[in-house]
């Protein structure tokens, strides 16, 4: 019960940190014909071992809250790729000192960085209908992430971002 507690509450309060998602999907694809997936086999996803296995997991339990379930001869095949980047420093001090008299003029700057730069994360999820369409829907997730977290938190994270994820899926006609 704690433990379920714990998860609650971190995700709770990953929830103050923005997960943004954007979705795209084939125009004209009828999302009732798709009930089984799998994974690629040979899916590199960016992430650490551990990492993917905890999004695998999140991924499998809102699938299943979904009524879809994994197959051996799956309708679709699920490809994940991820990436991390560093956000533009943005907060700065600027220093100055000019001077001038007379026509003559003169002056320097510097714009020295406050804080640190959010490491931040994008997951891209790709639903592939290798027998048919091909790629037919797709969502980058992009939010902030600490590279140093707990196991907990960690695991809260990759649910948060698999919730906002899959709440679009499918697309409403």
């Amino acid at each position: 019960m704690k433990r379920y507690l714990l998860i609650g509450m971190t995700l709770f309060m990953m929830s103050c940190a923005p997960i943004r998602v954007n979705y795209d999907y084939e125009r004209g694809t009828d999302f009732t014909k798709y009930k089984t997936y799998q994974y690629y086999g040979d899916m590199e996803t960016g992430l650490s071992e551990l990492d993917t296995k905890r999004l695998l997991d999140a991924i499998d339990l809102k699938m299943k809250e979904k009524g879809f379930s994994i197959s051996e001869n799956p309708d679709f095949l699920i490809d994940i790729k991820s990436n991390e980047y560093k956000e533009v420093q943005r907060n700065n001090v600027g220093v100055g000192l000019g001077g001038g008299g007379g026509n003559m003029g003169g002056g320097v700057s510097i714009g020295l960085p406050i804080g640190q730069a959010n490491a931040n994360r994008q997951i891209i999820i790709d639903f592939v209908d290798e027998k048919g369409k091909g790629l037919f829907w797709e969502a980058i997730s992009e939010s902030v992430f600490t590279p140093n977290a707990t196991p907990e938190k960690r695991e809260a994270q990759l649910q948060a971002v698999t919730e906002k994820v899959l709440a679009q899926y499918p697309p409403k006609p």
